[in-house]
């Protein structure tokens, strides 16, 4: 009885010691985040997938890329006991922006989804809609009446900024959920696959308030969308372009590469690793 009661001690004080240690880990990782907001531009191939994570650690997915290559991209940047994700943004039903939300549905608790207003008859489509069901978030759809509070304290906030409202008649990369994420005196630009049109309808709504330290180029570099009209507007510092490796679209096309770089601009292309972004809402560091 006292070598199984000895054990038991053990068995206790060991298992004490896991959770210390899980939280020491835990409280040393927030510690070193401090103020910072950090958003990864993920490497998913041909597609977009975006991670956010504000200072009080509540996270947001914005796309999810292709296939499960995000879930790679999120173990690696997750905490490894982390399996909730506050939000999940899909900007439009192509399956190069919903294709890993299964995965991620299956692997993560989500506990609310800022869904797109365009659909799809696809079968990655009917398997994201299906997934999304059976999770019993808290779903709805996205519209540019939306203020998303990430970070009270720190004053950080995501812009909902298209659609305004049925985006059925448009086709669907036109539907595109827009989106500014906002903290102090940085913003990132995200635009989905939003074409010229609708970028110059939202310099028109927007004007200067489209104005944004880090645009995501629409439609991974394609000419129809990042206007040189739009790029003056939103006169980003840094332009991230999310395009797989020799993708057989030719993205990112050559005349908004020119564009870009002519604006003084500098461009980093996902297909050579996950680009990160730390800010404090006053200084902006890329990695």
């Amino acid at each position: 009885m006292k070598n199984g009661s000895q054990q038991r001690n053990n068995f206790f004080i060991f298992l004490f010691c896991i959770l210390f240690g899980i939280g020491i880990l835990l409280f040393l990782y927030k510690k070193q985040q401090g103020d910072f907001l950090v958003v990864s531009f993920f490497n998913v191939g041909q597609g977009d997938a975006i991670f956010i994570e504000a200072p009080n650690g509540k996270q947001v997915l914005v796309d999810a890329g292709p296939d499960t290559s995000v879930v790679y991209e999120l173990g690696s940047t997750m905490s490894f006991w982390d399996r909730t994700i506050d939000i999940i943004i899909p900007t439009h039903a192509d399956k190069d922006h919903i294709g890993g939300f299964p995965e991620v549905l299956n692997r993560y608790k989500i506990l609310a989804v800022y869904d797109s207003q365009s659909s799809s008859t696809t079968a990655i489509y009917e398997e994201y809609n299906k997934e999304i069901t059976e999770e019993e978030s808290t779903i709805k759809k996205a519209t540019s009446e939306d203020t998303i509070i990430l970070d009270q304290e720190h004053g950080l906030y995501i812009r909902v900024l298209f659609p305004e409202g049925d985006v059925s008649s448009l086709e669907r990369n036109d539907a595109s959920t827009v989106l500014q994420l906002v903290y102090g005196d940085i913003e990132f630009m995200l635009t989905g696959d939003a074409g010229t049109m609708v970028e110059e309808y939202l310099v028109y709504l927007y004007g200067e308030g489209l104005s944004s330290e880090v645009l995501k180029a629409g439609h991974h570099g394609s000419k129809t969308s990042t206007s040189e009209k739009f790029l003056s507007v939103v006169d980003p510092d840094y332009v991230v372009i999310s395009a797989g490796e020799d993708n057989r679209y030719g993205h990112p096309h050559q005349e908004v590469v020119d564009l870009i770089l002519a604006s003084g601009a500098e461009m980093f292309e996902t297909k050579n690793g996950t680009i990160q972004f730390f800010t404090d809402g006053v200084e902006l560091f890329v990695k």
